[in-house]
């Protein structure tokens, strides 16, 4: 009854075939929350697929649901003392569109496939893979030693592709059954392949459409041009108002004060590298001073999505009425996410430019970082150590978005991720595969992080 026992006899789940068969099952099922038509296959894969899973480990599984969720969720728990620390798993197995006829030759997103020492399929990188990882941990340590030694809690969505409908309410709703010391999941990739990596929080998002609507309909560019407005040209001024030519950004409200210490020690130790297929990183880009890796976790950032004027396919001789843009700011903690759009509104004022309307779009997902230093967090990094034999990397926050700020704000909990993925598997693209190596290694991760929980307490 040792912790290495444990690990082995996780691996031996993929030896045996048992872990591909089981993850086989989930990906089978076509569970793409943004078609109206799966919404059956979205509750029977938490019947189905899940439900049987957590039961044959003791859990005691029950539905939930709220009005503004799309599908149910699955809540699932082991309690095996009061007096226990008690961690709260989560995992979306709701998946992106399964974009069928782009695959490559012999792929498909509903059948799970070994290539080359990858398993392809839809969710075996997000996110049903990496939920089915950590079931498969907790499996290991109670056939080995009988107990987990703490509690566990599970929670599964299946709306996070569409933005989590309902997953907040749920949670202020149901506070006190989703209690818990701290939060323990994974999504997202780590930062490189080859390093096993640690997030804990995300950056927030804000979208919002910017518009100038001039007058109805275009007008004859030779003989209306240079006495009607250019919204187009308009826009383009506003846009340089907002960010620099070298993606400096210009709105004081909109950027940090500083980085922490203990981010920029945690960051120091980072470093971000495109990848053989991955774009060349533009150093002169964004704010000056900074690290690629403090830019990207301890740093905003503001890009323009798309930008329209007149008819781009076709494009007449004439003024256009109206010019639009869909921008979008990444922001870290510090930034106040209800000052974002007024203050984008003064800033525009200020700059002469009353006539541009801005409209959020889809709402703020509020910027979220556990302090690296937390001792939950080098109690996971050693842990994560003395199983894979290299410090693992530390992002404060990872550069994406999750809604971890609903476990973080709204159930007061420490959060800590631990991604089995990698930035080159395909996520919501054509061929989304995970590679065998980080298949073995988050399972040998996350049973030994589990084994040391069951003998860890938490000192605060």
């Amino acid at each position: 009854m040792t912790r290495e026992a444990a690990i082995e006899r996780a691996e031996d789940f993929v030896a045996s075939g048992v872990f591909k068969t089981e993850l086989a099952r989930l990906i089978a099922m076509p569970t793409e929350s943004q078609n109206p038509e799966r919404s059956r296959v979205l509750a029977e894969y938490l019947e189905v697929g899940i439900r049987p899973m957590l039961e044959s480990l003791g859990f005691t599984c029950t539905r939930l649901a709220h009005p503004a969720a799309q599908a149910p969720f699955l809540f699932a728990e082991r309690i095996e003392g009061e007096e226990l620390p008690t961690i709260l798993g989560y995992g979306h197995g709701d998946v992106v569109r399964g974009l069928d006829s782009s695959w490559s030759r012999g792929l498909s997103p509903w059948v799970l496939t070994e290539v080359d020492d990858r398993w392809y399929g839809r969710g075996v990188a997000d996110n049903k893979g990496q939920h089915a990882i950590n079931i498969a941990a907790l499996d290991a340590i109670l056939q080995t030693r009988g107990k987990l030694g703490f509690n566990a809690k599970f929670l599964i969505e299946m709306g996070e592709e569409v933005g989590s409908p309902g997953l907040r309410e749920l949670c202020t709703q149901h506070k006190a059954l989703l209690r818990a010391d701290a939060l323990i999941a994974s999504d997202g990739p780590r930062l490189a392949r080859e390093r096993p990596t640690l997030f804990l929080g995300t950056r927030g998002v804000a979208t919002f459409d910017l518009t100038i609507e001039a007058r109805s309909g275009g007008h004859h560019s030779g003989n209306w041009g240079g006495l009607l407005s250019d919204p187009a040209i308009q826009l383009a001024h506003a846009l340089s108002t907002i960010v620099s030519p070298t993606g400096r950004i210009q709105i004081d409200a909109w950027v940090p004060r500083d980085i922490p210490a203990s981010v920029r020690r945690a960051l120091s130790e980072c470093v971000v590298e495109a990848g053989p297929d991955g774009p060349v990183i533009d150093r002169a880009w964004g704010e000056p001073g900074l690290s690629p890796a403090e830019q990207v976790f301890g740093w905003c950032s503001f890009d323009v999505l798309a930008l329209e004027a007149g008819d781009p396919a076709t494009p007449v001789n004439a003024v256009p009425p109206r010019a639009w843009a869909r921008c979008q700011l990444r922001f870290v903690v510090g930034i106040d996410p209800d000052d974002i759009v007024p203050a984008l509104r003064r800033h525009l004022d200020r700059h002469g430019f009353p006539m541009v309307t801005v409209a959020e779009v889809d709402g703020i997902s509020h910027a979220t970082r556990l302090d690296p230093e937390d001792d939950w967090v080098r109690f996971t990094a050693a842990s994560i150590e003395r199983t894979s034999k290299q410090k693992p990397v530390i992002l404060p926050n990872l550069g994406g978005t999750l809604p971890n700020d609903i476990f973080s704000d709204v159930l007061g909990l420490r959060t800590i991720w631990v991604p089995h993925s990698y930035p080159g598997c395909s996520q919501h693209g054509p061929d989304e595969h995970l590679p065998l190596d980080i298949l073995h290694d988050g399972l040998r991760l996350m049973t030994g992080l589990y084994w040391d929980l069951g003998e860890w307490r938490d000192p605060v």
